[in-house]
């Protein structure tokens, strides 16, 4: 049988080249390969756990399915849809939170990053966060999630609920386990961490023109451009790593010999990777106009993927309700 993957992403604005490097090709590559079942979700109820504007929701939700489409999320081939239009997913994370402690929910770094962020905003849902991530993989049961190391203590909490559901109450879910894609990690052009969407400058968005592009690869912060070493952190090795991903090891080893050597012109750098971002992107951004110019082929795909994505769900939350003692 078939290996069934879930992955998603937040709907907090369009997709960046973070996400398309370190998420989406991945993903369709899982989506063209015959031993996988994909299903790809914009995680908007996920959102909802941080400061957001209701407007920006509205759209983003829409935005995020569109990228995927240009990007090649095929819904002949996967299942694409919007999370909160599968309410199952609801459903299975109160369940699952009848045997999640509170305790344990408050010990994962990535709640304490987020009280630290928005200290005014220390909700249930924030709280909760992973186990809805657990009911969103458990009510597909979902085997793989294709997700950067950062999420590996959201998946043990998964695989933690799993346990203890199958043996408290004799279901069958699998303990899912983090599908590592290549080049999942795609750095900030801040200079530290990863590219996101929640921390200005550091990323490029999928549809930004090339004086954008120039303008946000310019700003990376960089050094002198010469060392008896090439910096293995930092601005300079994010830099690099940006070259890598984009223009090819070849070219970044050039780069970094000259850094040891006669020297880099970080300007020349700049211009010649945002030209290159922008030649990489041109393919997505020209079907991303033509998918634009048919809403109702978008209404479509989203009111397909509700269906198919629910048909599984709730076959899922039936047997749970049942062995619960609710069916």
């Amino acid at each position: 049988m078939k290996k069934r993957v879930l992955s998603g992403i937040r709907a907090t604005g369009r997709l960046h080249l973070g996400n398309y490097l370190g998420a989406v090709k991945g993903m369709l590559e899982l989506q063209d390969d015959q031993e996988y079942e994909t299903l790809y979700m914009v995680a908007d109820l996920h959102t909802l756990t941080t400061p957001y504007s209701v407007e920006e929701l509205r759209q983003n939700r829409r935005e995020v399915l569109i990228d995927y489409l240009a990007a090649g999320i095929d819904p002949e081939k996967s299942v694409l849809f919007l999370q909160a239009d599968v309410c199952e997913h609801l459903e299975l994370a109160y369940y699952l939170s009848s045997v999640a402690t509170i305790a344990r929910m408050q010990h994962l770094p990535t709640f304490k990053d987020k009280v630290k962020q928005y200290p005014e905003h220390n909700t249930m849902a924030l709280l909760n966060y992973p186990v809805l991530m657990a009911a969103d993989i458990l009510v597909y049961q979902a085997e793989l999630v294709p997700v950067g190391i950062d999420q590996e203590p959201h998946l043990e909490v998964a695989r933690q609920l799993a346990r203890k559901f199958n043996q408290m109450y004799d279901t069958n879910f699998p303990e899912p386990q983090r599908f590592a894609t290549k080049g999942e990690y795609v750095p900030s052009l801040s200079g530290e961490g990863k590219m996101s969407k929640s921390v200005p400058g550091s990323y490029i968005s999928l549809t930004d023109d090339l004086q954008t592009l120039r303008k946000r690869v310019m700003s990376a912060p960089t050094d002198s451009g010469q060392g008896a070493a090439v910096p293995q952190d930092g601005p300079v090795a994010n830099l690099f790593k940006l070259v890598e991903l984009v223009q090819g090891v070849e070219r970044r080893r050039e780069y970094e010999a000259q850094y040891t050597s006669t020297g880099v012109r970080y300007g020349d750098i700049k211009a010649e990777l945002a030209e290159a971002i922008f030649e990489s992107l041109r393919p997505f951004q020209e079907k991303r106009a033509e998918i634009i110019a048919d809403p109702g082929y978008v209404d479509q795909v989203i009111t397909d993927g509700a269906v198919k994505a629910r048909k599984i769900a709730a076959a899922t939350l039936a047997d749970v309700r049942q062995k619960l003692g609710l069916g």
